[in-house]
């Protein structure tokens, strides 16, 4: 919901409002309903909105409270808004409108930045308190909405997507080595506070930073569960798990209807997006719009699941709408997908996310999402294996289950002034590893799923491809009180059954056997895994281009040769390599950087 941007000054000049609006103009797609800029002393907000909670002009930002005493811009919403606000009524502060923003301004006047944790929501905020000129910026628990910075000598810019920051000029767009070597090592994944540029960082997940006149700043970190069993769950029997799971889903899913608009469920046909359509059928819910996508087959593949989509819409009675989407169309659609890329992204389901949310923001602005299961309930096929090991061991094993390439590797894929050190990506896991409250090897690595990975790549891609056309995604298994059950839950109980043991268990109460038993999906685009002529071409294009010429990133011969095989060059998780090169340079040159 909405885009937030933003600008302060600490060198005594007053804030650039055309780069501001700038900022805000490249926001327009997340916030279609909306706009406003406001400045005062040293700080000017930008906002963008989606209206989906008190759709009157009372609900516009940026917002001010009615004493002077802050103002802000929000993006997201607090599922519990209406509860602080009868609490807050009740010491007495005066409401002007029915906005979950207002009830942010009025909790931060009340309880400070302690007010973030009696937040249940996805949000990312900047306000400013007008008597001491501070900037307080924050992001939720999950990092579910996004928050990018940009600081310069004298000025620090903030936006809700890298690219509003391009246009607002002025920033170094030299790349990080650092954040290559980790997008090449992760899967496409840089971890905060890194982009792949060196000028533009991004505000951690769980973060409240406080920024004052001169430039200085505090942050801290406000939430972080711990990975260790607990003496209020010991003696729980694997169906007192199962129940406990799925009422706090159900809670998760019923927060996540708050809204003055309808809201829809993107169904897969997988167990987890499937769980949602059923807990909200159980809920009462009749009607419910469902939406699906598939591709064109290619290479032999399948490229859809509509029989098990098709299965859950019929079993619970649903408004449902299938998009088929001809290979052609995927090439095509590539362009749009990455220029709504804050940062480059990789997983083939980018640009089936980016078609599907067109055709659903055609019908409703909010939809649930069953995004966070795997990494939060053990689902992925690698889980086994990295349990397996000693908790001292579990970096090494992380790192060989996990990685598409080693150091050596890249020390023959990257240019000399490109490669780091040394392998600072293996570092960061074992120092995030090291830390504690991660009870046992697999809780290490979820841990470092759930926190790091999940955020900056799965949960970013359904937050960017949904906002290009103006629709909300809501994401109840990164409920945080439903993460901070998972993280206490025997790992035993998670592995169970092929992966996410617990969640099946639960499955099996309310789902068809045959989508609770079914092999695990995957969002196919046949087009990209087999690189199929338009695609291909679009790739060598990029690669050829003179701007990749003049970047000198991959070196001439790593290039050649996988060019002169597209579809054999594997990294070790199996993905294309040459899909992954070239994504990067298609986005770099599509943000003219």
């Amino acid at each position: 919901m909405c885009g937030l941007s933003g600008e302060m000054r600490f060198d005594g000049g007053p804030p650039d409002l055309a780069a501001v609006a700038r900022m805000s103009d490249r926001l327009a797609a997340r916030g279609p309903d909306g706009q406003g800029i406001w400045s005062q002393g040293a700080v000017a907000l930008g906002h963008r909105r989606l209206k989906i909670i008190d759709l009157s002009e009372r609900g516009a930002q940026p917002m001010t409270d009615p004493g002077q005493e802050v103002t802000g811009v929000f993006n997201g919403c607090i599922y519990n808004y209406k509860e602080l606000r009868s609490e807050l009524q009740a010491l007495g502060h005066r409401f002007r409108s029915t906005s979950d923003t207002e009830v942010v301004l009025k909790a931060y006047r009340q309880w400070g930045t302690a007010c973030v944790d009696r937040f249940l929501g996805m949000f990312a905020f900047a306000l400013v308190e007008h008597r001491t000129g501070r900037l307080i910026l924050v992001r939720d628990r999950l990092g579910i909405k996004p928050l990018y910075l940009a600081q310069s000598p004298g000025r620090l810019r903030f936006a809700s997507s890298l690219p509003a920051l391009l246009a607002a000029g002025g920033v170094d767009t030299s790349l990080d080595p650092v954040a290559v070597h980790q997008y090449l090592s992760w899967h496409a994944t840089v971890a905060s506070p890194r982009t792949v540029l060196a000028g533009v960082r991004k505000l951690p997940p769980a973060t409240v930073r406080i920024v004052e006149p001169d430039g200085t700043h505090q942050e801290h970190c406000y939430w972080q569960p711990s990975y260790t069993r607990r003496p209020e769950h010991a003696g729980m029997s694997p169906s007192e798990w199962r129940d406990a799971v799925l009422d706090a889903l159900r809670t998760a899913v019923r927060r996540r209807m708050v809204a003055d608009v309808p809201v829809g469920v993107l169904l897969s046909g997988g167990l987890d997006s499937s769980l949602i359509v059923a807990l909200l059928a159980d809920e009462g819910q009749r009607d419910l719009a469902t939406f699906s996508v598939g591709f064109e087959s290619e290479g032999g593949d399948d490229g859809d699941e509509f029989a098990y989509s098709d299965l859950i819409a019929g079993e619970f009675g649903t408004d449902h709408h299938q998009l088929v989407v001809p290979s052609e169309r995927v090439s095509t659609a590539l362009d749009g997908a990455v220029a709504a890329m804050s940062e480059p992204m990789m997983s083939h389901d980018v640009v089936a996310f980016h078609l599907l949310s067109e055709q659903v923001s055609k019908n409703v602005k909010v939809v649930q999402s069953g995004q966070g299961a795997d990494e939060v309930f053990a689902g992925y096929r690698w889980y086994p294996r990295l349990a397996s090991v000693a908790r001292e061991d579990e970096p090494a094993r992380y790192a060989d289950t996990y990685f598409d390439r080693s150091h050596a590797d890249l020390a023959a894929m990257l240019q000399p002034h490109m490669l780091p050190a040394d392998d600072v990506s293996g570092r960061f896991v074992r120092e995030h590893m090291a830390a504690p409250g991660a009870e046992t090897a697999l809780d290490a690595a979820l841990r470092l799923d759930t926190h790091v990975m999940l955020v900056d790549d799965p949960v970013k891609r359904v937050d960017n491809m949904t906002m290009d056309w103006g629709l909300e995604a809501r994401v109840p298994f990164l409920d945080h009180e439903l993460v901070e059950l998972a993280a206490a839950c025997p790992p035993e109980l998670k592995l169970a059954d092929g992966g996410k043991g617990v969640l099946k268990e639960a499955g099996r109460k309310l789902l068809p056997h045959e989508v609770v038993d079914r092999p695990k999906g995957y969002f196919p685009v046949p087009a990209i895994t087999h690189m199929a002529g338009p695609v291909l071409e679009r790739v060598r294009e990029a690669l050829h281009a003179p701007e990749a010429k003049r970047r000198g990133l991959f070196k001439d011969s790593y290039l050649d040769g996988l060019l002169a095989a597209p579809d054999r060059h594997r990294t070790r998780r199996g993905a294309n390599a040459l899909w992954q090169v070239a994504l990067l340079e298609i986005w770099l040159q599509t943000h003219g950087i």
